[in-house]
């Protein structure tokens, strides 16, 4: 099974020509009120990856929870870990630009109350996959790593927040996009390229470390071996939301028993697969889907 612990929003979507500097206004083409947050964008991808997912998070007690959990509700998933607070649920305000590049403002909200605590013991036993990202306390994430003992760990580092030391230590697999490799390098004295940073990392945490690369594909590193997918060529309608799909299939595949290859194959047709349709959610393909792309890679 695959337990994320994680955000849970509403995203604000303006399409837009052009991402607006500081100090201008534009006029968009059109707007969208859609689910998202990562932890709920990542669990939705593992599960339409053909995964068995629960989820644990927060939301708020206004007109927008009801609309964050509506994917999530007919996937299938358990949301039973899903918590009520007094605090307004997260919103992500996003521009996408023409073509398809985005700029994302997120405000945490409900998120920032969302605990370790709420994930029982029962749900981090060995076989389970925790998926996590950086949208909740990170406190929380260090006190959740040191109870998860005989799950395998997976952090996608985004958005590029700071990471302490001892969750680097604790999981046993990292994921990062070219951004967000520079800046853990960086903190952390690692080289801030991505085939440099993941050699470094892997080497330094005994982990397995994957960069996504856009519409390079990815790369990752584990036990020195470096393993690289190449992209296919694919239509970009919309980028918000590739990366999370990319982690839920890549999580989807590893909790399924699959190589790593197999599932960085998987999590780039995942990611590939969802820039070609609109919105985080909306846009996530399916387990059949993936599996016809990935064995193309």
């Amino acid at each position: 099974m695959v337990v994320v612990f994680g955000s849970i929003n509403v995203d604000l979507v303006a399409h837009v020509e052009r991402i607006p500097v500081a100090g201008e206004t534009l006029a968009g083409q059109s707007f969208r009120c859609v689910p998202g947050g990562k932890g709920a964008n990542q669990a939705l991808a593992a599960a339409r990856a053909g995964a068995q997912v629960a989820l644990f998070g927060a939301v708020g007690r206004d007109t927008f929870a009801s609309g964050a959990v509506t994917n999530l509700e007919t996937s299938g998933m358990d949301l039973t870990g899903v918590v009520a607070v007094d605090a307004a649920t997260g919103i992500a305000l996003i521009h996408v630009d023409a073509r398809g590049e985005n700029a994302i403002t997120v405000v945490a909200g409900a998120n920032a109350l969302a605990a370790a605590a709420q994930v029982p013991d029962a749900v981090l036993e060995s076989g389970t996959t925790l998926l996590l990202q950086l949208e909740v306390p990170v406190t929380e994430l260090v006190q959740l790593c040191r109870r998860a003992t005989g799950a395998r760990i997976i952090v996608n580092a985004a958005p590029a927040v700071a990471m302490p030391e001892e969750l680097l230590q604790r999981i046993d697999v990292l994921i990062v996009n070219e951004t967000e490799a520079a800046a853990v390098g960086k903190a952390h004295e690692l080289p801030d390229t991505p085939e440099a940073f993941a050699l470094a990392a892997a080497a330094r945490y005994g982990s397995v470390v994957v960069v996504t690369l856009g519409a390079k594909g990815a790369l990752a590193v584990a036990d020195g071996d470096r393993i690289s997918i190449a992209a296919p060529s694919i239509h970009v309608a919309d980028t918000t939301g590739a990366g999370d799909a990319f982690a839920g299939a890549f999580a989807a595949a590893l909790d399924r028993g699959s190589s790593l290859h197999t599932a960085m194959a998987d999590g780039v047709a995942g990611g590939s697969l969802a820039c070609a349709g609109h919105g985080a959610q909306g846009a996530l393909p399916a387990r059949t889907a993936i599996a016809a792309l990935s064995a193309t890679l």
